[in-house]
């Protein structure tokens, strides 16, 4: 009895796996059947898909439903496909997604009065509940109804008493139909008084990816923005909005118009005219900046932002002359007038930088040199000067005694400031340049024994430097004894430094032409490369800079060449195709580079400025 037992034990186990391995075989057959139906869909083989799918649909009907209807809609089968839906709708199943389906086959079979019934009637069954809302709003997206997924979110904000939740989405489907005017509505009304307000920075993320650059659909936007403010003139922030859209439009001059109006209605004291101003500035649209400043200016002199947006002016009005490769003295000279001017009016501005900036424009532009060194003699005077910029001034005039030869004055201060600053950066700063200096004047191994130190610096940019000229005395130290070569070079770049730069060239000219072949080929190229890129001629600095990568390129130069060319290309030549190439070259080329890191950002920032 016992062992009559076991056997039937045994046996409902066996015939257990035996179902169960039947099953899995099962499973695994309508999945490859599904499978090889998807294919024959891909391949336009329609009549077999829907021969495999009719099959499956039989045993497992809510795997295949939604695949066996589209087989049927693409082989125009269309009395199939709405026997199929209705079949789904005997099982009880009462789902507004059925009525999008059905609307789907009554249209692809061009009986459009009976879609836009069933498409109305699926939009009618939303309850306001938010996942039922979103998947038919994107049901009805997918099939391009965008009007019923925007009818879909209106239903379901009615039934909630008018939340603003659905606004984003709405505006969005709205921009995509081409209705911009509809689109910046629906986003404006969760703004001010709305009682749901939206911060202005979100609207604008919205309305810059509905609108991008496109000039029509942004003059639609402004049109609409105008409309609510016409409605509402206290709401200070669609004004705010309106001027990011004269912005994003490039027209400056509107948007300094809606700024001023802002001005006058939020009485800010000239507040929002100066951050306009910075902002104008940072995009390099200095002219506007400059009347902005003007306007704060005109208030008068007793308002707080006065003394700002002087100084503020000046700057700007320097970044300009610095960014016009085509500027002329008599805008040099109109420049130093308005500094003179400001430093008459606000003397206690000479301990700011304000006054390097001065001396700078009177040394470098005016080539006034003497004038831009009594300049910052002046400012290190001042009894409110801080100590670091102190320092600063220091490392400046010592750069404008080497500028005129007084060689040993120029080292007497990067020495007090190296001593003055021994820890910091700025006594580092000293320290290299003092190493340059021997450097100019032929003392090499003093300048070794500096650059040494320096090449271990905590700056990037210094212990850079350091090891570039350290490699440069190293390298074309002659064993012969045969100095001249490296002094020559040494001192034509100290011509260059000098602004001498007709020298310069003359003398790196006869250098190559006197030493053939040498060690110091590739220095030159690149100091006639600097020389040609400072006198604005690119495309000759481009040259240069090939024979460096191409010739020398698994010399020291070799990765600096390609990251200059890359600069050149970006920010000379504005071509950031170009640009990218030699980024992406340097990366590939020379990993180690310390250039990598600035590459890859300088690479995402033109491929977001590429893509549309």
């Amino acid at each position: 009895m016992e062992r009559r037992i076991r056997i039937v034990a045994f046996c409902k186990r066996i015939t257990g796996i035996a179902l169960l391995l039947l099953a899995c075989f099962h499973v695994h057959a309508q999945d490859n059947s599904a499978t090889d139906a998807r294919k024959f869909m891909d391949n336009a083989e329609y009549e077999k898909a829907i021969v495999v799918f009719d099959k499956l649909y039989k045993t497992s009907p809510s795997d295949v439903y939604k695949d066996y209807l589209n087989a049927l809609i693409a082989a125009k089968e269309y009395k199939q496909a709405e026997k199929l839906i209705n079949d789904q709708q005997k099982t009880g199943i009462n789902s507004p997604m059925l009525y999008i389906d059905m609307g789907r086959v009554y249209e692809a079979a061009g009986k459009t009065k009976k879609a836009e019934e069933q498409f109305n009637n699926a939009v009618a069954m939303v309850n306001g509940d938010d996942m039922l809302t979103d998947q038919l709003a994107n049901s009805f997206v997918a099939i391009g109804k965008d009007p019923y997924a925007i009818a879909v979110y209106e239903r379901t904000k009615a039934l909630r008493g008018g939340i603003f939740i659905y606004n984003v989405p709405i505006a969005k489907l709205y921009a995509k139909t081409g209705d911009i005017e509809k689109a910046v509505n629906t986003l404006l009304d969760m703004g001010p008084g709305s009682g749901q307000y939206v911060n202005i920075e979100s609207i604008k993320g919205v309305m810059l990816e509905m609108l991008g650059n496109d000039p029509l659909k942004l003059q639609s936007a402004q049109k609409a923005l105008i409309k609510k403010i016409n409605q509402q003139p206290d709401a200070l922030d669609y004004i705010q909005l309106l001027t990011w859209l004269y912005i994003q439009k490039n027209d400056w001059d509107g948007a300094l118009i809606q700024i001023e109006a802002l001005e006058e209605r939020g009485n800010t004291k000239g507040q929002r005219l100066i951050d306009f101003a910075r902002n104008a500035c940072r995009e390099k649209q200095y002219d506007i900046a400059v009347k902005a400043y003007d306007e704060v200016k005109a208030k008068g002199r007793d308002l707080p932002f006065y003394i700002v947006a002087a100084s503020e002016e000046l700057n700007t009005l320097l970044l300009k002359l610095q960014d016009d490769p085509a500027f002329k003295l008599a805008d040099v000279q109109n420049l130093v007038v308005q500094y003179d001017t400001f430093f008459a009016q606000f003397p206690q501005y000479y301990a700011q930088q304000t006054a390097a900036d001065f001396a700078m424009v009177e040394a470098q532009y005016a080539n006034d040199v003497e004038k831009g060194i009594q300049i910052l003699q002046t400012a290190i005077k001042q009894p409110g000067i801080t100590h670091e910029f102190s320092g600063k001034c220091a490392l400046q005039l010592g750069d404008y005694y080497l500028l005129i030869g007084k060689i040993w004055d120029a080292s007497l201060l990067y020495s007090q400031v190296d001593k003055e600053f021994k820890l910091d950066a700025l006594g580092e700063e000293g320290r290299f340049r003092n190493a340059k200096l021997s450097f100019y004047i032929g003392d090499f191994d003093w300048a070794q024994a500096q650059l040494s130190v320096l090449k271990a610096s905590t700056s990037e940019l210094i212990a850079n430097d350091a090891l570039y000229l350290s490699v440069l005395i190293t390298e074309n130290m002659p064993p012969d004894s045969n100095f001249v070569p490296l002094k020559r070079f040494a001192y034509a770049d100290l011509l260059m430094f000098q602004n001498k730069d007709q020298e310069a060239e003359t003398l790196l000219d006869s250098l190559t032409k006197a030493y053939p072949k040498h060690p110091l080929d590739d220095d030159i190229l690149m100091l006639q490369a600097r020389l040609a890129e400072k006198h604005r001629e690119y495309n000759k600095a481009l040259d240069y800079l090939k024979t460096i990568y191409e010739q020398y390129g698994k010399d020291v130069l070799g990765d600096d060449a390609v990251f200059k060319t890359a600069e050149i290309y970006e920010k000379h030549l504005h071509d950031g195709t170009q640009a990218k190439h030699f980024y992406e070259q340097l990366i590939i080329d020379y990993p180690g580079s310390t250039f990598v890191q600035t590459a890859r950002k300088r690479l995402e920032q033109l491929n977001k400025a590429i893509l549309p």
